[in-house]
């Protein structure tokens, strides 16, 4: 198989300007076929703006983006079609029973279900008895649980994920790693930003660390880690002996706080 279509993503030479403000610079990276990769960087550093342009929600100044075989560009309905989303803060209708949402969004995405397909979604995440709850009942952790379900409803090969554990208890955040992790067993890919270095080490094959609009690693954590770990800056920044993630993201992005 060739290895342009092993990748459910690939990304080419990305920019995103907003006016004389460079967001992201020539980024490229891709994202395979059952992989978890995470987007690293500290804000403003051009996670965002990166994720609108693949999801379609802005217009890239150049750069080629391909989505399961589509130029995002030239066939933009057929990229978004294999497109799942799940945004760092839901705004789905709080008054709305939780089934009334998963019937809502199931007839948007054409996908055919009955109450018994959506009772079984629910067991899945554990919330069978929910059903009848409004959204705007349920606790952090089972909202993103409801939402996760909403953007992977019509099974697309490309999940997109913006920092979906913030807020959350551990367990919560725990059982939502599980969930992604099952988009991944599935074959399917997902694509991900956080700032927590333990998701990244936890749930992510790959990760590329990029700031000020700029890829400046990409690697598999643990590689990173090992890469690294004789850096002086590195050693500079540690703080428990053992080189972390984090001490290598501080190294490399700098230990001034981003507004």
């Amino acid at each position: 198989m060739d290895k342009q279509e092993a990748n459910i993503l690939n990304v080419e030479g990305l920019n995103v300007s907003y006016g004389k403000f460079h967001a992201v610079q020539n980024v490229s990276f891709n994202v395979k076929k059952g992989e978890i990769f995470g987007l690293l960087g500290p804000n403003g550093a051009g996670k965002t703006s990166t994720l609108s342009a693949i999801e379609g929600l802005l217009k890239p100044q150049s750069g080629v983006i391909m989505v399961d075989g589509n130029n995002a560009a030239e066939k933009p309905l057929h990229a978004r079609a294999s497109l799942g989303v799940q945004l760092q803060s839901t705004s789905f209708q709080p008054e709305l029973h939780v089934i009334e949402i998963l019937k809502l969004y199931a007839g948007i995405y054409g996908v055919s279900v009955n109450n018994d397909s959506l009772k079984a979604l629910l067991r899945d995440i554990g919330l069978e008895d929910s059903a009848a709850k409004k959204f705007g009942q349920l606790s952090g952790g089972q909202q993103q649980r409801v939402s996760l379900v909403i953007a992977t409803i019509h099974n697309p090969r490309l999940v997109l994920l913006d920092e979906p554990t913030t807020g959350l208890d551990p367990q919560s955040r725990r059982q939502l790693w599980e969930r992604i992790e099952a988009i991944r067993e599935r074959g399917h890919a997902v694509l991900l930003t956080t700032h927590s270095m333990e998701e990244a080490e936890s749930v992510c094959d790959r990760i590329a660390i990029i700031d000020h609009g700029k890829v400046i690693a990409i690697d598999t954590p643990q590689a990173m880690i090992d890469t690294h770990s004789d850096d002086p800056e590195v050693i500079a920044v540690s703080r428990r002996g053992k080189i972390t993630l984090e001490d290598v993201f501080i190294a490399l992005t700098g230990k001034a706080v981003r507004a």
